[in-house]
């Protein structure tokens, strides 16, 4: 590595480098994290800084729209570097967590590509963090291989697996466990530094893109920033300029306003942008929930066809394919229904029309939670997309305005839709502070977005005194009537005393907490880190 740390001071772990958590967090790779971490996270603080002003203006009633001062860059002709070859087809990929287990089933699903995620749909405890990053170290040096201890069933790699992208945590997350000068790392850097320090030149030595998946961004300006990071990390360790590629999640609605100027920082080193349609519903409650016009109604009736949803994808399927890079669907959250074939069938005409309208509408892949859904996705695009990718389909017809990325879906608030928030976000709570981040409920597999939504909603509902379909008002009350009620029934029928042996009182605290405050926590998984 070539940097002189010479100056610098040491990183300090809270948490134990035990067993093989040393190959990791060597000397160099920590010195590598440090000067990560003295670089650039002043930035990241100031533009979370900037996050929270900004929010304070859309309380005060304004609304996102199109900057004036980029406006040369969106009327530009320019488009992003070349896309690598392992990178053009994209026309399934799967996301998971990154324990042992789910990487090799997930490699070997048949998807196109495989997201490792260190973020939503991983629970941050320091064991799986650092197991993460042992465990994507070994698919490189070829010896991930995994005995389940209960059925002593051996997994291995097949011959052809997916490509391998790395979604990092988002500029928000911190590394608790990791302190320089007795400041919390960035989750991200942690992420990103531990990662491409280790993987980065065997990926290269094997024909792969050292590929990443960037969450969470509101501005162009957080676009810099992570191109900076990439810009140095790439001269630090010797490899040539523009080898990262990324996608970008646009699952803010801050965001869908700079497209084309995250795709413009990010040009050297961009491969897409994708639809984050579960984090974009709660970024617009989040960011719009004090304004009476962006009222939402129950997340059900939230589709991709229509409002705020719809807009943004087209609008994202148009920019990417002027600028020459990817435009990605998003994620279908279904998984089998085991023992229902009737249900299970429901659930994968569910996921194959929404995969027909992606597909049709322009977009060059899609996303999958379940590997037996790959095979429905795969069929889909493979019909509608012969080709590896839909880059020639512009979709000039498409007009876009701000209004319409603004307008709220039309449908009815129910008791049914606060009590699934109710049950759902607690559920998923209590799962994550037991070090699950990926929770199958109710037919769904659900990541950190879900219990964002369900108690984003609840907030907005009453702090806007909004009215349900039998015409009652959503308030504490309720609120209160509706938990004790959903918890006795989860008390009741979860096996084998699961409620009194969890961590529900945590959860439910937790979720009260941000459901009832008076102000708006950015995310929940901020306190709830706090008691990881």
């Amino acid at each position: 590595m070539s940097v002189d740390v010479a100056a610098r001071p040491g990183l300090e772990l809270k948490g134990a480098v035990e067993g093989r958590a040393a190959e990791v967090l060597t000397p160099e790779a920590q010195a590598f994290l440090v000067e990560l971490h003295t670089r650039f996270n002043p930035r990241r603080l100031e533009l979370l800084a900037a996050r929270a002003t900004r929010q304070k203006r859309f309380d005060a009633g304004e609304q996102p729209d199109f900057l004036a001062e980029t406006k040369a860059v969106r009327d530009g002709d320019w488009k992003v570097a070349t896309i690598p070859a392992d990178l053009l087809d994209r026309r399934v990929e799967i996301t998971g967590p990154v324990d042992r287990k789910m990487i090799i089933n997930a490699l070997n699903s048949g998807a196109k590509v495989f997201m490792a995620d260190f973020e939503d749909a991983s629970s941050p405890t320091w064991q799986n963090m650092v197991e993460g990053q042992v465990n994507l170290k070994d698919r490189w040096a070829g010896k991930i291989g995994f005995t389940d201890a209960t059925t002593g069933k051996a997994y291995a790699l097949k011959d052809k697996v997916a490509t391998l992208m790395v979604r990092p945590r988002g500029w928000h997350l911190p590394e608790a466990h990791a302190l320089v000068n007795g400041e919390e790392m960035s989750g991200g850097l942690f992420d990103f530094g531990l990662y491409f320090f280790h993987n980065a030149k065997a990926q290269i030595a094997a024909g792969a893109t050292p590929a990443f998946y960037l969450p969470k961004m509101e501005s162009h300006l957080e676009a810099r920033l992570w191109n900076d990071v990439f810009v140095y990390a790439q001269d630090a360790l010797g490899v040539p300029q523009g080898t990262i590629k990324v996608t970008v999640l646009i699952e803010t609605l801050p965001a869908a306003f700079e497209m084309d100027e995250i795709l413009y920082e990010l040009r050297d080193h961009m491969a897409g942008l994708n639809c984050g349609r579960w984090d974009y519903i709660f970024s617009y409650i989040k960011r719009l929930g004090r304004q009476p016009q962006a009222l939402t109604p129950d997340r059900a009736v939230m589709g991709m066809g229509s409002a705020f949803l719809a807009a943004y994808s087209l609008k994202l399927i148009q920019t990417c394919h002027r600028r020459g890079a990817f435009a990605m669907g998003g994620m279908a959250a279904q998984i089998p229904v085991k023992g229902d074939d009737a249900a299970n069938q429901a659930a994968f005409a569910k996921v194959r029309a929404d995969k027909e309208r992606e597909a049709n509408n322009g977009h060059d892949g899609t996303w999958v939670a379940h590997p037996d859904l790959v095979p429905v996705a795969m069929e889909v695009f493979d019909r509608v997309m012969p080709t590896p990718n839909q880059l020639g389909k512009l979709r000039e017809d498409v007009k876009v305005s701000r209004e319409d990325l603004l307008k709220v879906h039309e449908g009815a608030r129910t008791e049914h839709g606060l009590r699934e928030n109710i049950r759902v976000g607690v559920q998923y709570i209590e799962a994550w502070l037991r070090g699950k981040g990926a929770v199958p409920l109710y037919n769904l597999m659900e990541d950190a977005a879900t219990a964002e939504i369900s108690r984003a909603q609840i907030w907005q509902w009453i702090k806007q005194a909004a009215a349900l379909d039998d015409g009652r008002v959503v308030d504490e009350a309720l609120f209160r009537t509706l938990l004790d009620e959903e918890m006795a029934a989860l008390k009741a029928t979860l096996p084998g005393g699961a409620f009194e042996t969890g961590r529900f009182a945590e959860a439910i605290a937790i979720f009260t907490e941000m459901s009832l405050s008076e102000g708006f926590e950015e995310f929940l998984t901020l306190p709830a880190y706090r008691a990881l």
